[in-house]
């Protein structure tokens, strides 16, 4: 048996349910949610559609109110689903995403890959980087951009990986490069070796394998002991990015790229400074609604330190 609870969101709000939410990792079986764009007329009006594995009570309703402010009094529709796969069916609404060369989908558009086109099947739910989000996206369109210019790497990172989609896609692109991914929560790691095997990305940490390790940012031996890389990739948020600043241009080669997600257009200036003071050039930026994904070069005369 399964349920769902709808309720009216922001699309701020809605942007901020991405990620880990530490409200719902208090609970022993958190729901997933999914959020929607109900009406494209109306592009502020979201929705948020929450699914549980058993019958919702007061605190678990009390706790979802709590994440969307804007809801206000609004009632909670509360739908019993039956036996029906309830995953799948919070999947079921999310088209697939095309980013350059790029086909990202879950199972239920596993069917419908392009000619052509580079797919990925990332089921959504436990981590954070299923294509759907505008940062995940800019992501993808800067690397199929970056090897369309005839950019060539050997060492890459994907820091704060989610689901090891950004490290998967890389991969694809440079098939010889030594690979590196890591996440500050073990059940994204999780999440990224089951992705893995789905997409049939080989773990280890040869060339053309994907090495995955928990790590805060860049504090563990490997991925220290693997540095200096030539492509770093972050999508996280921008407080920690411009906190990582030292640490991510400290561990890229000269000339090498790094490409930054998570923030929003307005704080783009804050987290370029905070790098243009380590050694960075500003380079291209994607811009995907209000999330730009900016692409970085470090000064080859700055040295490895």
């Amino acid at each position: 048996m399964s349920w769902k609870v709808t309720l009216p969101c922001s699309k701020a709000e809605a942007e901020a349910l991405t990620g880990d939410i530490a409200q719902l990792a208090m609970l022993d079986s958190p729901p997933v949610l999914m959020t929607s764009e109900p009406d494209p007329a109306r592009p502020e009006d979201w929705r948020m559609d929450a699914y549980f594995e058993a019958e919702p009570g007061p605190d678990d309703i009390a706790l979802l109110l709590s994440l969307v402010p804007s809801a206000g009094d609004a009632t909670p529709a509360v739908e019993r689903l039956g036996d029906e796969d309830w995953v799948t069916l919070s999947q079921a609404g999310l088209e697939p995403i095309r980013a350059g060369r790029f086909f990202v989908h879950t199972p239920a558009h596993r069917d419908a890959v392009p000619a052509g086109a580079v797919p990925f099947e990332i089921d959504a739910g436990r981590a954070f980087g299923t294509g759907q989000h505008d940062t995940t996206t800019g992501c993808l369109l800067a690397l199929d951009r970056l090897k369309a210019t005839g950019a060539t790497f050997a060492d890459v990172a994907d820091i704060g990986t989610g689901t090891g989609l950004l490290a998967f896609a890389a991969m694809h692109l440079w098939p010889a490069a030594r690979a590196i991914a890591s996440d500050i929560d073990p059940v994204a790691i999780e999440v990224a070796e089951e992705n893995a095997r789905l997409n049939g990305v080989k773990s280890g940490r040869a060339r053309g394998q994907l090495e995955l390790v928990v790590a805060p940012g860049l504090d563990h031996a490997r991925l220290k002991a693997r540095a200096p890389y030539d492509l770093l990739i972050a999508n996280i948020l921008a407080g920690p990015l411009i906190e990582l600043a030292p640490a991510l241009a400290g561990a890229l080669a000269p000339g090498g790229r790094l490409i930054l997600a998570g923030l929003l257009d307005t704080q783009a200036e804050a987290v370029t400074a905070a790098y243009r003071r380590q050694g960075m050039m500003a380079g291209t930026r994607v811009l995907r609604g209000d999330w730009p994904t900016l692409v970085l070069r470090k000064r080859k005369a700055t040295g490895w330190r």
